[in-house]
């Protein structure tokens, strides 16, 4: 009777231990430049375009022109390249593009950026940005805002014949128009 006993204590007790280790996961931390997805339109089926960038924190940084070199490219957000799906052919700052998914760079400049979208997918940062991947380039006023915006962020707002796409950081703002 005891030894049955001990046979079955000793059971459980490797069963928790088992079953412990199985649920105690090595999550990690949260991600400092959090992932995040901006549609149009917000709600529905029928999407028109998504990106899906990360999101850095000013963190007392002067951004422009600091962290974020002016006249050089840059990635849109923080880790991976930023990237934008078109579920239809449209008008992105002027200029025609086929749908499909494209890496979304920009070179900021003060009062003036110029925003890249580019075929070369799952980039990390813009260490590997190849110019000659480029499908467009168009020319964006920003402009300077007195809030600050701490968290990179990007939304849309509907317009007569789209969208309105708006990246802000810092005190910055810069507006492209999207016709669908």
């Amino acid at each position: 009777m005891i030894k049955g006993l001990m046979k079955v204590s000793l059971i459980a007790l490797l069963g928790l231990f088992f079953i412990g280790n199985l649920t105690a996961q090595n999550f990690s931390e949260l991600d400092k430049s959090p992932a995040d997805i901006a549609v149009f339109p917000k709600r529905g089926s029928d999407k028109n375009v998504k990106v899906v960038y990360s999101r850095p924190q000013v963190n007392d940084r002067a951004v422009f022109g600091g962290l974020v070199k002016y006249g050089k490219v840059w990635r849109m957000g923080a880790n991976e390249a930023t990237e934008i799906t078109f579920y239809k052919d449209v008008n992105f700052g002027g200029k025609m593009v086929k749908a499909g998914t494209y890496s979304l760079f920009s070179i900021p400049n003060e009062g003036k950026w110029t925003i890249i979208l580019n075929t070369e997918l799952n980039q990390w940062g813009a260490y590997q940005y190849k110019e000659t991947s480029d499908v467009l380039r168009v020319e964006a006023n920003a402009k300077n805002v007195d809030e600050n915006i701490e968290a990179f962020s990007i939304t849309f707002e509907k317009a007569d014949n789209g969208a309105i796409m708006y990246i802000g950081w810092s005190t910055t703002i810069v507006e492209i128009p999207i016709e669908f």
